[in-house]
């Protein structure tokens, strides 16, 4: 199933290609409250690329698509990086930080807080958010 804009239930384009890295995880210091911003908890995020990899498929060349090592290693540096009080506003910065690599049309990103001080029991908290170029 596709919108008018040729985008599946995610909102990603239907005409790209996939790369997805799932369970990228660090300990941040996100928050509203003053624990969280001292202690800092785990935070696990999962992103999902848009891009054209026919090239990269082509030429069997690593220089031609986005290297997942080097996205998974941004999300990381915003994990760890400065303390949002959001995990929306981890969630912009994570896309924006996959937007920066060269061929990536779009991202859905998937921020986890499962330590999120909640009050009663729970699995998980997630915000998932797409952003395209």
């Amino acid at each position: 199933m596709t919108d008018s804009a040729g985008r599946d239930p995610s909102g990603l384009p239907t005409d790209l290609d996939r790369i997805a890295v799932l369970g990228i995880s660090g300990t941040g210091h996100h928050g509203v409250f003053d624990h969280e911003k001292r202690d800092g908890q785990t935070f696990v995020v999962d992103v999902t690329l848009a891009s054209d990899t026919r090239a990269a498929a082509a030429t069997d060349d690593l220089a031609r698509t986005v290297n997942y090592g080097e996205v998974a290693a941004a999300v990381v540096a915003v994990i760890e990086g400065p303390a949002y009080d959001l995990v929306e506003t981890v969630a912009a910065m994570v896309a924006d930080a996959c937007l920066s690599f060269a061929g990536v049309v779009a991202v859905e990103v998937v921020v986890h807080k499962p330590e999120a001080p909640v009050g009663v029991p729970f699995r998980d908290v997630t915000i998932s958010i797409v952003r395209h170029r």
